[in-house]
């Protein structure tokens, strides 16, 4: 029996497992609407995944065919993952913000070898050792692996724009863009009363954004033919924390754990942990620290040394994403002529 929970006011979800992943599952949303029901994300693409998004549709007397639409918050495989499989199927449209979707055309048309050259030139310039690193160089000699799962997603072919309405027939769904996560990671505010009547301001699918008892990953995505590195995506996490915050919804659907009420709660909750993180990690660089040095001390759910190979890559990276806050701050530099590139607190 597949997991679905009914919300209230013709929304339910359904629990589509991710294989072999701690998250366990992505929360699929059905929405129903004049034209047919909608799907906000569709789950990893995986046949225990499928079989578990059909099976949750069968409870609700639906099938493939019948979807009329796909809302994808973000770009990554355990939201985006079966986007294909599901148009096939149903010749329903697909909808992403444009930001995303260009992350899903490079990602589609890369060579891997570009790509696995790319991540060893950012884990060098970090400082990280030759023997985290010689695994990447011999699988780009060997015209190895893709290293990003989620290539038989399909590529959208409508963009959500943020502030508009969606085209909905029945419902107010309004799209609020929210990066940090992904650049095009969006919400989506169900601009209707809440079914139970709850005091707030209507429903909000979170993605990835808010979740109840999970700190996001920041993400970076320059495209590897670019050298400029310009972005702020921790910086635009936390503004987006907060808009969300004045939003105040009267509840939380997000795509992972469980729905919940305290949007604001949860909202203070993620800025102070940032505004702690931030601190800690200036007070690391009264020493002059390379990227890689720096994730090796910043605190995580487990011991640097049980942490495995590409994780390690996801943490460089969310260490690089609060060093760019720190130093668009003005609270940390970069050591002119360091090789790899070393910080300080300033």
């Amino acid at each position: 029996m597949a997991q679905v929970t009914e919300h209230g006011g013709g929304v339910w979800s359904i629990e589509v497992p991710i294989p072999d992943n701690p998250l366990g599952h992505t929360l699929v949303h059905v929405i129903e609407t004049d034209s047919g029901p909608v799907l906000i994300d569709t789950g990893w693409d995986d046949p225990t995944s499928w079989d578990a998004l059909t099976a949750g549709l069968a409870e609700l007397s639906l099938g493939i065919t019948d979807i009329h639409g796909v809302l994808i918050t973000h770009h990554h495989p355990d939201h985006h993952g079966l986007s294909g499989q599901v148009r096939e199927e149903s010749g329903a449209w697909l909808a992403m913000h444009a930001a995303d979707t260009e992350v899903v055309k490079r990602t589609r048309g890369a060579e891997p070898a570009v790509w696995l050259e790319y991540l060893t030139r950012k884990l060098a310039a970090a400082g990280a050792p030759d023997e985290h690193i010689e695994p990447l160089r011999r699988a780009r000699a060997s015209g190895g692996m893709r290293t990003l799962p989620g290539l038989r997603a399909a590529v959208p072919d409508r963009e959500i724009v943020p502030g508009d309405l969606l085209p909905l027939p029945g419902r107010r769904l309004r799209a609020i863009w929210t990066p940090g996560h992904t650049p095009g990671h969006v919400c989506l505010h169900l601009d209707e009363e809440h079914p139970a009547n709850r005091p707030g301001n209507g429903r909000l699918f979170s993605g990835d954004h808010l979740l109840p008892g999970i700190t996001p990953h920041i993400g970076l995505y320059e495209d590897p033919d670019d050298a400029t590195v310009t972005d702020d995506p921790l910086g635009d996490y936390l503004a987006s924390l907060e808009r969300i915050g004045r939003l105040a919804p009267a509840e939380v659907l997000p795509a992972h754990q469980h729905a919940f009420t305290d949007a604001a709660g949860r909202v203070r909750e993620l800025l102070t942990h940032h505004e702690d993180r931030l601190r800690d990690l200036r007070a690391l660089l009264a020493q002059p620290l390379t990227t890689w040095q720096i994730a090796e001390r910043m605190e995580w759910n487990r011991p640097w040394e049980q942490i495995p190979h590409g994780s390690r890559n996801i943490a460089v990276s969310e260490a690089e994403a609060h060093l760019r806050r720190l130093v668009k701050l003005g609270q940390a530099e970069a050591l002119t002529g360091s090789d790899p590139v070393t910080y300080v607190a300033v």
